[in-house]
């Protein structure tokens, strides 16, 4: 994370929950509000809540559980990745089998804290997700290797079996937002500067750059920059 610059506040994480645990909930909620740069917007304690709660203004991070009364967690996840797509979302939850985790993953979750974790670790993980991290619990972390090791072998033997596609061919792959954030990034800008000319918080830039990452499958902005280049989603 960034440092502030001298007499420069630091910026505030917003959180919503989603969470029908009393207890868990109480818990984390104390946690939270002992911090001094999270502070809490929003709760819900069912699916139906969750969704209802996407409909007001987004946090930088969404913390979800995935065994609701009323449905799945799941649900909560992908309504929020498309309502709130700046937000970052974890997901808290008693399931640590590999269906939960994969599509908990694949709907948008950036991490996934088995409920064995402590609320003040819970609390240090929000910190790191709305920094640009991705907490994993070990045991789901092993899962998560596992599962993406046995996808690439396959994605390998795809790619050997099919032609090369054409750059007329590259499917869109940034959003109008994110390529704005990577143009910024290729003219030298830094996360402070680009949230101010954008008009955004560090915390949503840096989701912003992740997911550019993502999509583009790289590690730093330079390899960004450059693979943006080979399939034309930069101009010159």
């Amino acid at each position: 994370m960034e440092l502030p610059a001298a007499g420069q506040a630091v910026p505030l994480i917003h959180v919503a929950i989603v969470e029908d645990d009393l207890g868990f909930n109480r818990a984390l909620t104390e946690a939270i509000e002992g911090a001094q740069d999270i502070r809490l917007a929003a709760t819900a304690g069912t699916r139906a809540e969750g969704l209802k709660l996407l409909q007001g203004a987004p946090t930088d991070v969404l913390l979800v559980d995935l065994g609701l009364p009323d449905g799945s967690g799941i649900d909560v996840i992908k309504a929020a990745v498309q309502q709130w797509s700046s937000c970052s979302i974890m997901v808290s939850t008693n399931f640590g089998d590999e269906t939960h985790v994969i599509r908990s993953i694949e709907a948008g979750a950036s991490g996934y804290l088995l409920k064995d974790s402590s609320p003040a670790r819970i609390v240090d993980e929000i910190r790191s997700l709305a920094s640009g991290g991705s907490p994993i619990s070990p045991i789901i972390a092993r899962q998560v290797l596992v599962r993406f090791r046995q996808i690439g072998v396959r994605e390998t033997v795809r790619r050997e079996t099919e032609r090369p596609t054409t750059p007329d061919e590259t499917p869109q792959l940034l959003s109008a937002r994110e390529k704005e954030v990577l143009e910024l990034i290729t003219k030298g800008f830094m996360t402070h500067e680009i949230a101010k000319l954008m008009e955004l918080s560090p915390f949503t830039v840096r989701s912003f750059v992740r997911r550019i990452y993502t999509k583009l499958k790289v590690t730093s902005k330079a390899e960004a920059i450059y693979e943006a280049r080979s399939l034309g989603l930069l101009t010159d």
